[in-house]
């Protein structure tokens, strides 16, 4: 499976490196991963995970403005595109059709091949502009993911909590991992 993920400067930092720690974790050789960092997705990383190494990730990455990066053409057959976290300039732009920067592009990319667009949106409360740009998206056969945590697994940690998205990203992303699920035998 090829993936491709894009994270943007929209608060929720620790939301992109769960999700990066778990992809890093699939089995080598089945999964293709490739990284694009919107231009404030550094600063955002920096000010919230404050010493959490941006580097410790072997994904091939991409500069936002590559557009020679494989998951700018839809001839490279990537299966998803994850944007965690989405902000909601990114969010507006991908639902305009704007391919300014290599997220929106491959955005356009994933959505005109029928292919998964997973946006993990951080933002509250919404406005009906996003409202608006999250139906369009929708439309468009791509996914809204809102990082809205559950709690009926009983997260114990702040980790633990972020993981009730991540996982559901990757489930989402046609990735099968072992979490909990609903009606198990784990559920309280």
């Amino acid at each position: 499976m090829k993936i491709a993920v894009g994270i943007t400067g929209a608060s929720g930092s620790i939301y992109a490196k769960v999700l990066l720690e778990k992809l890093s974790k699939l089995p080598k050789g089945e999964h293709t991963i490739q990284l694009v960092w919107s231009s404030n997705a550094h600063m955002v990383w920096d000010l919230e995970l404050r010493g959490a190494s941006r580097n410790d990730y072997a994904f091939t990455t991409y500069g936002n403005h590559d557009f020679m990066a494989p998951f700018a053409s839809g001839s490279a057959g990537f299966d998803a595109l994850i944007i965690c976290p989405c902000s909601m300039g990114t969010l507006g732009r991908i639902a305009s059709g704007i391919s300014n920067d290599l997220i929106t592009r491959a955005a356009d990319v994933l959505l005109k091949e029928r292919k998964k667009l997973i946006c993990v949106v951080r933002e509250a409360p919404y406005n009906l502009i996003h409202l608006k740009n999250m139906t369009a998206i929708t439309e468009a056969g791509g996914i809204i993911c809102p990082a809205s945590p559950s709690f009926y697994s009983n997260p114990d940690s702040i980790d633990a909590l972020v993981e009730t998205i991540v996982d559901r990203v990757l489930q989402l992303a046609g990735i099968p991992i072992d979490t909990f699920k609903w009606g198990s035998s784990d559920a309280v």
